[in-house]
């Protein structure tokens, strides 16, 4: 039976975007036919900097992208190879949460190896939009801030849960609502439905990683609302950057004390 880690440790160090995607779909095949197998004494966990990102697109400071109106074309190419960016990126991250922590529920893996798969979708269909615009992924620069809080949160599941679907893919729920307001006001309604689609899976992925985090705080013994405030403290201090959509964080497993402490640590009122 195929094993769900050295799929894993195949994604994770292949220098091909394809390689990625293709093991990530018959992964997620096999185990809906329950082929896949947990073993892992012959896949101890990467160092981080062994998993592999493809040598496009160049990544750069975010401070270095370019800013470009949505009312030209390019402007609609910048905003979907950046969110294409960021899709392939959680395809990446969803196969590390899944690779290296273990002693995990079973259910843990196969959740995010769904995670993996919805990603791959999101990246394909945004792929495929560039391409209707006569781009490719990889043709313009790209950031890397998202790899860098998991590098940062290695040393532990806890706090990769807290702060990678947590914090930074949380925000995608406050900012893909204006996103897609923009894209609709250009009248581009096939990126605005790839970006619909996305939106509503991603509460999803966030409420995994509340599910998860709320589950180690209660194996350990940790109050989850101090728990994740002191991790923002500590590793992503005057970064907790509003507005907040509430609605969609709430759907996503935020509570309301949360949603007014996070306001708080940026002075907004609502």
């Amino acid at each position: 039976m195929p094993n769900l880690f050295s799929i894993a440790q195949q994604v994770l160090t292949s220098l091909d975007a394809e390689t990625k995607l293709s093991l990530t779909h018959e992964a997620w095949r096999m185990h809906q036919q329950g082929l896949v197998g947990l073993e892992t004494d012959q896949c101890p966990p990467l160092p981080t900097e062994a998993v592999r990102f493809p040598k496009l697109p160049i990544l750069v400071d975010p401070r270095d992208l370019p800013k470009r109106k949505l009312t030209r074309t390019e402007g609609k190419v910048a905003l979907l190879h950046a969110v294409a960016h960021i899709e392939f990126s959680a395809i990446q991250l969803a196969w590390d949460h899944l690779y290296r922590f273990r002693e995990m529920p079973n259910q843990y893996y196969f959740d995010w190896l769904g995670v993996a798969e919805e990603e791959a979708e999101h990246f394909s269909m945004l792929r495929a939009r560039l391409r209707d615009f006569g781009a490719d992924y990889g043709d313009l620069p790209a950031h890397a801030g998202l790899w860098g809080i998991a590098t940062d949160t290695a040393y532990d599941v806890l706090a990769r849960m807290a702060l990678v679907p947590r914090f930074m893919e949380a925000r995608g729920l406050d900012v893909t609502p204006g996103m897609i307001a923009k894209l609709q006001l250009s009248g581009d309604t096939d990126s605005v439905k790839i970006l619909e689609r996305i939106l509503s899976d991603e509460v999803g992925h966030v409420a995994l990683g509340s599910r998860w985090f709320h589950w180690i705080c209660s194996q350990r013994g940790l109050a989850p609302e101090k728990e994740y405030f002191a991790l923002i403290d500590r590793h992503l201090k005057g970064q907790a950057r509003g507005p907040f959509n509430r609605e969609l964080r709430r759907l996503a497993g935020f509570s309301e004390s949360e949603l007014i402490l996070l306001d708080k640590e940026q002075g907004f009122e609502f």
